[in-house]
């Protein structure tokens, strides 16, 4: 049986030449970073060669990227980071009920520190309105901290728009674009973006390996205490393998980015295409318009999600919910509670399917056909 993985928005499989890539510098790079000899220097050369590739991805200067172990430490570093290092200027967040948990429970610490945090509301594509944002804004307000595009549901919010109107506001603008990173065209000067947040397993690289940029001037309280590495805002020894690894699925991401957009398109206009011939019914979660284009979430009336994401791994077919499925109980999706509702139905029916890397327009349309032929056996019921 063949297995189609249509997770990408979860993890990514690590692209052929990352992995070879940090193969050849577990065996030939060794060296401690910090280290002032000669194996030291080669680890540090490819440190300091991958903070310029990942700088200039988003349209900043190496100086201005420091290493973490993944999207949540970047994430936990600039808002904590922030926030504690600059409490003298106010003590008010503004973040949004749709972010990653990263977020979510970051802004939740600082509550409990004596913070107040707005968690904007969306509407039902999942996203906020400038409207609701301006009106939030206070004089005391230090940080914006609001995610590029949404991990279960694609929607892109208007970060633009929110840099502009910070341009002359105290506060500080912080995306995570973990998803949005290796997809959509990131610039940090032309968005006004202060603080940004990326993690290397979602573009084909490898796990445990992230980055946060931070614009000149911007001091964050240190979150890991210990030695001075990346100029004494992050501790601990780098993992140079990964590091290595991640500097080549940038490479890649950013040679195929408009490529990719069209083809992850293509896939998921095939993957509705199909199912709309099938005859079955189902609703989308988003927009099509405005969104990452390598998600996909579905809702199925008169499913379950539990049922159907056993059904679909049965058929070979890996999806994922936004649900915590737990023994005969579901704790609902904050992003689709945010959207739709607690008594929505389509907390319990819906489904993200996400695209990338080994996907073939043979695997969506048979994805597809057997998604559908699923969803009919449930209705039947």
């Amino acid at each position: 049986m063949e297995r189609i993985y249509l997770d990408h928005a979860a993890t990514t499989p690590m692209h052929p030449d990352v992995l070879a890539e940090m193969v050849k510098v577990m065996e030939a790079e060794f060296g401690n970073p910090s280290s002032i000899h000669h194996f030291g220097r080669e680890a540090r050369k490819i440190l300091d060669d991958t903070r310029d590739e990942l700088a200039k991805s988003i349209g900043t200067k190496g100086n201005n990227i420091i290493f973490t172990s993944g999207g949540t430490e970047a994430d936990n570093l600039a808002i904590i980071g922030y926030a504690e290092n600059n409490r003298s200027k106010g003590q008010h967040i503004i973040t949004t009920q749709i972010e990653h948990h990263a977020v979510l429970h970051s802004c939740e610490e600082l509550e409990k520190r004596g913070f107040e945090v707005t968690y904007l509301p969306v509407d039902e594509n999942g996203q906020i309105s400038m409207e609701s944002f301006e009106g939030a804004l206070r004089d005391d307000t230090i940080l914006v901290t609001i995610m590029y595009g949404n991990n279960e549901v694609g929607t892109i919010q208007p970060i633009k728009e929110i840099g502009e109107k910070l341009a002359d506001h105290q506060a500080v603008f912080h995306t995570d674009a973990v998803q949005a990173y290796g997809i959509e065209k990131l610039d940090v000067e032309e968005l006004q973006i202060d603080l940004l947040s990326v993690s290397a397993h979602k573009i084909n690289g490898p796990k445990g390996i992230g980055f946060l940029f931070i614009r000149d001037g911007i001091k964050l309280a240190r979150q890991l205490f210990g030695g001075e590495q990346e100029r004494k805002r992050r501790a601990g020894t780098e993992n140079v393998a990964a590091i290595a690894g991640f500097r080549k699925a940038v490479q890649l991401s950013q040679q195929e980015l408009e490529t990719k957009r069209s083809f992850y398109n293509d896939l998921r206009n095939l993957f509705i295409d199909k199912l709309q011939m099938s005859g079955i019914s189902f609703q989308l979660n988003g927009l099509l318009d405005k969104s990452l284009p390598h998600i996909l979430n579905l809702s199925f009336p008169g499913t379950n999600v539990e049922a159907l994401l056993v059904n679909l791994d049965l058929s070979g077919i890996a999806a994922s919910s936004g649900s915590a499925c737990t023994a005969g109980s579901i704790d609902p999706s904050h992003v689709l509670v945010a959207m739709f509702g607690k008594e929505d139905h389509k907390l319990t029916n819906s489904i993200r399917f996400s695209f990338g890397l080994h996907n073939t327009r043979e695997q969506i349309e048979k994805a597809a056909e057997d998604t559908a032929k699923i969803v009919l056996k449930a209705c039947e019921k």
